[in-house]
Parts: structure tokens; C-alpha cells; sequence
């Protein structure tokens, strides 16, 4: 219901974001530090930085090592005494899950929808790249088969139908970037997303606790996705941003509409004069989205909701600012 996308647009719009990704990428960065710098996590995991108490990978005991760091369950295994790595509090890890399925590449507003995940995308990498924080991020675009990672420090990565593309978690600016110039260049594939599948991607390898944002429409059934956004809350404090498009909440009085499902080509010709069927589109809506929203509050994920036809930097001042405001009063979101 809510995936069928008009045909043609009335509405002018600028050219598609990976024509011009490196001006809007620029203005983008320039945008979130004024306005964003400081609202999310700090540059720290913990309060003080230091040696850290979160595991990280063993290695060989060597003299002079701290021997209240000993890996006694490695040290049984492989007869040879192990420690236990730890990484500094100071180094938070982000992961970002993009959905760039077909049903985002619509948009009646200001903006498409994937030019909404590009800029939260951007928003994000921009306030935790700080202070030697790594960012990493997992693309898909429609089908489930699983493509190696690559490195993307040249630019975007190959994408065909059915692809989901693992870019490695790494530190520095120009790292950050390079992962952004990669994700806006990521072309959109027809055929149906899993994004099931492409949360789990977060979840598989495991990895230390750290921060997760999935960025979608979460047009897919909740059925498909609810389980691994609870298993990624489990270790993670996961962040969903739904991208919505005004013409899917509700139906413009424009005659004969003809509509198109962007992930499978079927063509639709919709009589928008009828009020009744307005109405049954805005309450149809309304239950979708009432849906998706129970669905990732049960998976204890913090929502936020960003519109093709609004300010979704305003948005995402707004909502990172009543994030702060009620971790500060003990509240959970």
C-alpha cells in the first residue's frame, strides 16, 4: 500500500545527491557542526580515558604484562599463556545499517528519501568520527545476497541487485568521508530489500559494545525485521531513523493517479476524487506506522521519524536534545 509511488512528481527537485556529493556533503558537515556538535554521544564512551575496561582481542603473555589480565580460558585451550587486550574507553564504534532498497528512491518533498538516509548518514558520521571514534557502515540494496567487504576509501562500492555491502569500521576524517562519498554514491537496484537481513549484518560478527542506527522506511514486515533489531539492543544502544514521504501518510485530491511499486514495477491507476478511499489510504497509513513504531519500541530502540518535507536537521536537533534531556533525568527514552 504505502510503497506505491507516483508515477511522475509535480514538484521540482535538485539533482540526485551522487551527482553532486561532494558540495552537499560539504554543506552537510558544515550544517551538523554548527547545529549538532556535542548533542549526541560525546567523544567518550566512558567518563575518564584511559587503559579501558572493555575486552578486546588476546594475544601472548609477554614479561612484564599485568598478570590480573591473564585469559585463562584461552590459556586452557592453546596450553600458552594469553592477555587479555583491552580497548580504551575513549574509542566509541559506530555502525551504520543503510537501507537504499528501491521504495527509497521516491520523494514528493524537498528531498527523496535516500537523499533523508544520506543526510542522516552524514549527521551521524559528522558527531561520532571524533576523538579517534570509528565509523563503519552496512549498505543494502534490495535482495539478501551478502557481498565481501571492500575497502571504500576511493569511493563507492560495487553494487548490483541484491547486494548488501559491509564498509569497515575506521577512524579519521577523511576515513568518514570516504565512507560517505561511497554511501552517496551507492546506486539503488530494483527488486525487494531484506532488511532483516541487513540488521544482521550488525549483529554477525559480534562486536563490543558500541553504538548501532539503522536508517530505513521500515516499509518491509515488522515480522522480517523485529527480531534482529532486539538481538542488536542486546549489546548495542541502537538508534532507528524512519525516513517517511508525505504521499504515503496520505492521498492529494488529483483525479486518476497513476502508481508504481518501485521494488516490483506493478502499475496502479488510483482515483484520489473518491473521498472514502482517502480516508481508508490516511487510516491504512496511520496502522502501518503505528505498527513500526510499536515494533522498535518493543525492540527498545530509540525512534526517530524524519520527513521528506521538513527540516530534518531541526528534526534531528529536536529529538537528540530530548535524548539528552531524559538521560540526565534518569529516564530510559
Amino acid at each position: 500500500m504505502a510503497r506505491a509511488a507516483p508515477v511522475t512528481s509535480a514538484t521540482p527537485r535538485p539533482a540526485p545527491l551522487a551527482d553532486r556529493s561532494e558540495a552537499v556533503l560539504s554543506r552537510l558537515q558544515l550544517l551538523v557542526t554548527r547545529k549538532l556538535d556535542g548533542l549526541l554521544q560525546g567523544d567518550y564512551a566512558g567518563l575518564l580515558p584511559g587503559p579501558g575496561s572493555e575486552a578486546g582481542e588476546s594475544r601472548e603473555y609477554r614479561p612484564g604484562d599485568d598478570v590480573r589480565r591473564m585469559d585463562w580460558p584461552v590459556t586452557a585451550r592453546t596450553t600458552t599463556p594469553h592477555v587479555r587486550r583491552t580497548v580504551a574507553d575513549r574509542e566509541l564504534e559506530t555502525w551504520l545499517a543503510l537501507d537504499l532498497s528501491a521504495s527509497l528512491d521516491f520523494g514528493t518533498g524537498q528531498w527523496l528519501k535516500r537523499e533523508v538516509v544520506v543526510a542522516a548518514a552524514a549527521a551521524i558520521t559528522h558527531l561520532t568520527v571524533r576523538g579517534g571514534n570509528r565509523i563503519g557502515a552496512v549498505i543494502g540494496t534490495g535482495g539478501g545476497v551478502s557481498a565481501p567487504a571492500r575497502r571504500w576509501r576511493g569511493g563507492p562500492p560495487p553494487a548490483g541487485p541484491g547486494v548488501l555491502t559491509r564498509l569497515p569500521a575506521r577512524s579519521g576524517r577523511k576515513e568518514a568521508q570516504g565512507l560517505l562519498r561511497a554511501v552517496a554514491g551507492t546506486a539503488i537496484q530494483p527488486g525487494r530489500g531484506d532488511l532483516g537481513a541487513l540488521i544482521e549484518m550488525l549483529n554477525r560478527p559480534p562486536r563490543r559494545r558500541g553504538v548501532a542506527v539503522v536508517v530505513s522506511d521500515f516499509l518491509a514486515p515488522a515480522e522480517q525485521w523485529a527480531r534482529p533489531m532486539r538481538k542488536l539492543r542486546v549489546r548495542h544502544d541502537v538508534l532507528a531513523i524512519e525516513v517517511v514521504d508525505p504521499r504515503e501518510l496520505e492521498l492529494p485530491d488529483v483525479g486518476v493517479l497513476p502508481v508504481v511499486d518501485p521494488e516490483s514495477g506493478e502499475l496502479h491507476e488510483v482515483q484520489t476524487a473518491d473521498p472514502r478511499l482517502r480516508q481508508r489510504y490516511a487510516e491504512a497509513a496511520t496502522a502501518q506506522r503505528a505498527t513500526i513504531a510499536a515494533a522498535l519500541r518493543g525492540a527498545g530502540a530509540a525512534h526517530l521519524r524524519l520527513r521528506t518535507d521538513r527540516d530534518w536537521l531541526l528534526d534531528m536537533v529536536r529529538f537528540v536534545a530530548a535524548q539528552r534531556h531524559a538521560r540526565t533525568r534518569g529516564t530510559t527514552r
